[in-house]
């Protein structure tokens, strides 16, 4: 059994910060990528930013300059880190991780998304 657990959304003000959160837990024996995805309301999920096992990242034109993805490996934890928060950022966010488990099953997990608000 493989988990992904967020935290971290909430209600900001638009310029303002936020930090999110996503551990992994349970039966695994390394991860791979690990990706941030947003989906707003009638909008379809979008990539927004992605990290590689060795730290490559990759961001959404949208999002460069403003957020920062990174992970720490010895606590299977990816973060967000989103500053100069903008109305168009209010979306309910999802990890993704592809994990290769301890039984050697290599698969593609999700967390139960969290919501981020920016408010004018």
């Amino acid at each position: 059994q493989v988990q992904l657990v967020e935290s971290g959304g909430g209600l900001v003000q638009a310029g303002g910060s936020l930090r999110l959160s996503c551990a992994a837990s349970g039966s695994i024996r390394s991860i791979n990528a690990m990706n941030w995805y947003r989906q707003a309301p009638g909008k379809q999920r979008e990539l927004v930013a992605a990290i590689t096992s060795g730290g490559s990242t990759n961001y959404a034109v949208s999002v460069k300059g403003r957020f920062t993805i990174s992970r720490d490996n010895a606590k299977n934890t990816v973060y967000l880190q989103m500053n100069s928060l903008k109305l168009e950022d209010t979306a309910v966010y999802y990890c993704n991780a592809k994990i290769l488990r301890s039984s050697g099953w290599l698969g593609d997990y999700w967390g139960q998304g969290t919501q981020v608000t920016v408010s004018s």
